[in-house]
């Protein structure tokens, strides 16, 4: 008996499938490059800067990025890491992240987001002039102030009014500064410049130190935001002669930084906008830290000091920034913020901070 056998007989479609069958059983998928991102938080992994970034990594898996954190309770580490190429992003203190983006970095400038009316601070709209800052930064039209060479801004999370912490509470004038020992944080180039305007004494600090270095009597002042309290245990240097003034010298920000060419294109804007969303986080974690502050340790400013250091502060911003440590740009914007909010001020007669 013979057997015969019949060609068979393939159409395209069926070599096309077999091919990619072959394909697929031979070569692994490719998984998605993680995204690892330096978070500075004074408390590591249990600090609230932190949670804020874990929530963060899990809201970008949306916009194409698998983000991995790693923790430093040493800021400058985090920041020799990121540049050195270690990280692809990195969370900090904008008086540190400032080398990498000057535009944001210049809304931690001294007195800028600070609100004077009737002849007192009003807190709520001080913090009002960040978040529209912060909405301006997060606009599209925004968007090429944000880059600077490989560097992005990714985001900006405000840590609360940083307010002048005393040992003797009798130091709550421009006068009585005069040659008080002032902690100034050495990387950020600004603060001294100001301390030394008013004929006080810079004292270099970091984040490590600068606890010790009030509570132990080095320093006569330090400007801190309220959520520095507990952790620093500022209430060992301020005791019962000292007090914290309830006039802010500044609103800091933690913010985001990204090398931009390691993101998915259009990655910044995405990340801008939601941490311009996390604003009310942000100021809820401020109000509890100011709500932990025995009310017995603040304390107000005497009315004829505040025009004094408004004055001092706008003189200062432009002097800093013609010496380049702020960007003149931003300054402008903040004062277009300032001048929303209250434009009966004698300052918004002029469209700008500085030419």
């Amino acid at each position: 008996m013979s057997l015969s056998f019949k060609p068979l007989s393939l159409s395209a479609s069926h070599v096309a499938a077999a091919t990619a069958l072959v394909a697929g059983a031979l070569v692994a998928p490719v998984a998605q490059a993680k995204h690892l991102v330096c978070v500075w938080d004074v408390a590591g992994k249990t600090g609230d800067v932190y949670a804020a970034a874990t929530d963060y990594a899990l809201a970008m898996q949306k916009a194409g990025a698998d983000i991995e954190l790693k923790s430093y309770v040493d800021e400058r580490v985090a920041i020799e890491d990121f540049r050195a190429g270690q990280c692809d992003g990195v969370i900090a203190t904008a008086f540190r992240t400032r080398q990498f983006n000057g535009v944001a970095g210049s809304l931690d400038s001294i007195g800028s987001t600070t609100i004077i009316k009737n002849g007192k601070v009003d807190i709520d709209a001080s913090y009002e002039v960040v978040r529209k800052v912060i909405q301006v930064f997060a606009s599209p039209q925004a968007g090429k102030l944000m880059v600077e060479g490989q560097y992005e801004v990714g985001g900006i999370f405000p840590l609360g009014a940083a307010y002048p912490i005393v040992r003797d509470r009798k130091v709550n004038s421009v006068e009585a500064l005069s040659g008080k020992k002032i902690a100034a944080f050495d990387y950020d180039k600004a603060q001294s410049v100001m301390i030394q305007r008013i004929g006080a004494q810079p004292v270099s600090v970091d984040v490590t130190n600068i606890g010790p270095k009030f509570n132990n009597g080095f320093v006569d002042m330090v400007t801190l935001p309220a959520v520095a309290f507990k952790p620093f245990e500022l209430y060992k240097g301020i005791g019962k002669t000292g007090g914290i003034g309830r006039f802010p010298i500044l609103i800091p920000t933690v913010q985001v930084i990204v090398n931009k060419g390691k993101f998915p294109e259009g990655f910044g804007e995405k990340s801008r906008s939601y941490w311009l969303s996390q604003f009310d986080r942000a100021m809820g974690i401020i109000a509890q830290a100011e709500k932990g502050i025995p009310a017995a340790m603040w304390d107000d400013l005497p009315a004829e000091s505040v025009p004094k250091y408004v004055l001092m502060f706008r003189e200062s911003r432009i002097e800093i920034a013609k010496q380049g440590l702020y960007n003149k740009t931003s300054l402008n914007i903040i004062k277009r913020a300032r001048c929303s909010i209250n434009p009966s001020d004698a300052e918004c007669a002029s469209k700008t901070e500085v030419e």
